[in-house]
């Protein structure tokens, strides 16, 4: 599957969970995917929970934050202040 393909999985709509980026047909977020990850949970496990969802869905969630990343310039932070 191409970053075209994956792009498409990822949607935003004001009205569904107040405009963020969300997997198409679903209410899960791109953060709520990416922070199951972050907390160790596998694409299994994640697939495992969510009946219908697919390991593209999960790797499209992983490319947005990616491509949303590329342009930005990051600033070091403490630890203390995240």
């Amino acid at each position: 599957m191409n970053e075209r393909q994956l792009f498409e999985r990822i949607t935003t709509n004001p009205k569904v969970m107040v405009g963020k980026p969300v997997i198409k047909g679903t209410r899960l977020t791109v953060e709520y995917i990416l922070n199951l990850m972050v907390q160790g949970g596998t694409i299994e496990e994640i697939l495992d929970e969510y009946e219908g969802l697919t390991e593209e869905d999960v790797r499209a969630c992983l490319l947005f934050a990616t491509k949303s990343l590329e342009e930005t310039a990051i600033m070091p932070m403490s630890i203390g202040s995240i």
